[in-house]
């Protein structure tokens, strides 16, 4: 239409433009097949690799494993050795038939099963470990995706802007063209008008590439951990498969859920959210701290069995001065204490573990309340923009363009405002980068949905499908 326009103008007496003025559309970053862009898995999986939180998680569950092979042992015995009853007259040692080296050793038992139950304790903590890991592994899925899908929206809006800026830097021109040839309604005002809105389509462009910029170094910081020691001053990492300006692709993935049989009756209920809640890895971390901390009453119950010791002594006595031969001793005890002064300390002690337990128990239902409580609001989200995506797609798009050719077709034939012209073409455009919007607002809506919905056994979020 714009093509036309300019050919009208071009017949006008008096009027001859020597270079045609054809409309510019910019290609979108990534679509030539020669450039490489960075896809979303891309992204996802750089992040859950470079995280460092992950190398130290792996590094405290081995603590905490050799810890409980620690507590597992018996405490080490005591050996002692001695004179006893030496004679200080004339410090001889056959001189008195008490007189006599002892060598002993003494070994300290635990309270009742207070030994198995601390590694136990132990090998159940750890056992939160690998849970947080994949809890962590999909918080970074979630995370990274959603800084793509940002930077994927100030690229593709860039791209956009910068297809309607030749429109509108076109619409300058005939807009002068008519005025200049004095043919047609153009007047001062309407070439005032073009260059105001071409000076805002521009500010537009600056803050979308702002944001763009913000974005890809966000993502820089997922990518840069393998390639990091490789850094050239012409900011190409390594070989140069990774880089700061690097473009995304140019397609939107289409991230699908997880689980969609959830959602194809309405809104879920709260018991059916519990049934498939309770298999994602955090909550399976908060079911260890619940287990460990059972453990911990069991444990602290044994203070009321008393602790037992072995002792064995063996001593040896020098020959009478005569030369007769003295017997040797050997001598075998049992230690224990009696609690007589400590039940108060031992039932404290009992309390505050029962308590600890108890507190633990309502971290669960706190974090299970927060899941639920996200997951209805990711779902109704989610069918509110179903439903704007669906009215952009099959209604508001196109009349949006109807009515951007209308106006120019009327102004075309004289019969209309440039003014209009300008304003439906920048709702067009205003309708085009909205409906951009709501496809990410919807991806990263499902990507979110997922994280919650993910198991112990599998933590991709992006699921894209066949």
């Amino acid at each position: 239409m714009i093509n036309n326009l300019i050919a009208k103008i071009a017949k006008m007496p008096g009027w001859s433009i020597g270079l045609a003025l054809p409309l510019l559309f910019v290609t979108l970053p990534g679509q030539s097949q020669q450039q490489q862009t960075l896809s979303l898995q891309t992204v996802i999986k750089a992040a859950q690799r470079n995280d460092p939180w992950l190398t130290g998680n792996r590094y405290r569950q081995q603590a905490i494993e050799a810890k409980a092979v620690a507590v597992g042992t018996l405490p080490d015995p005591r050996v002692s050795v001695g004179v006893a009853n030496l004679a200080v007259d004339s410090f001889d040692f056959d001189q008195e038939a008490m007189t006599q080296l002892k060598i002993g050793i003494a070994q300290m038992l635990p309270r009742g099963d207070s030994l198995q139950l601390k590694q136990q304790r132990l090998t159940q903590v750890s056992g939160q470990y690998p849970l947080q890991r994949k809890d962590r592994q999909a918080k970074m899925a979630l995370d990274a995706g959603k800084v793509w899908l940002d930077a994927f929206l100030a690229q593709q809006s860039v791209a956009l802007i910068e297809q309607n800026r030749a429109l509108f830097e076109q619409l300058v021109d005939v807009a002068q063209a008519s005025y200049s040839s004095n043919v047609g309604k153009t007047r001062q005002h309407d070439i005032v008008r073009a260059q105001l809105e071409l000076t805002r389509l521009e500010d537009r462009l600056t803050v979308f590439e702002q944001q763009q910029l913000k974005h890809s170094r966000r993502l820089w910081l997922w990518l840069s951990g393998d390639f990091v020691e490789h850094y050239l001053p012409d900011d190409n990492i390594g070989n140069g498969e990774y880089r700061i300006d690097m473009p995304l692709a140019a397609k939107l993935p289409n991230i699908r859920l997880i689980k969609p049989h959830l959602f194809a009756n309405g809104p879920l209920t709260s018991t059916v959210l519990v049934s498939h809640l309770s298999n994602h890895p955090a909550m399976k971390v908060v079911a260890q701290k619940i287990k460990a901390s059972t453990t911990s009453i069991q444990l602290a119950k044994q203070k009321y069995r008393p602790q037992w010791g072995l002792n064995a002594s063996f001593g040896y006595r020098d020959n009478m001065p005569s030369g007769a031969d003295r017997a040797d001793f050997l001598s075998v005890g049992v230690s224990f204490d009696v609690p007589l002064y400590g039940y108060q300390q031992q039932d404290n002690e009992v309390a505050a573990a029962v308590a600890q337990a108890e507190s633990v128990k309502t971290e669960k239902w706190l974090v299970l309340r927060r899941f639920i409580a996200s997951v209805h609001t990711m779902q109704a989200q989610l069918q509110r923009l179903e439903a704007r995506r669906t009215l952009y797609q099959s209604t508001l798009l196109p009349q949006m363009h109807d009515q951007a050719e209308a106006a120019l077709t009327t102004y075309t034939n004289d019969d209309g405002d440039f003014a209009e012209v300008v304003r439906a073409r920048i709702a067009e455009l205003n309708a085009q980068i909205d409906a951009l919007a709501i496809d990410v607002a919807r991806q990263k809506t499902i990507l979110e949905l997922n994280y919650y919905l993910v198991n112990d056994q599998n933590q991709d979020i992006i699921n894209t499908g066949a």
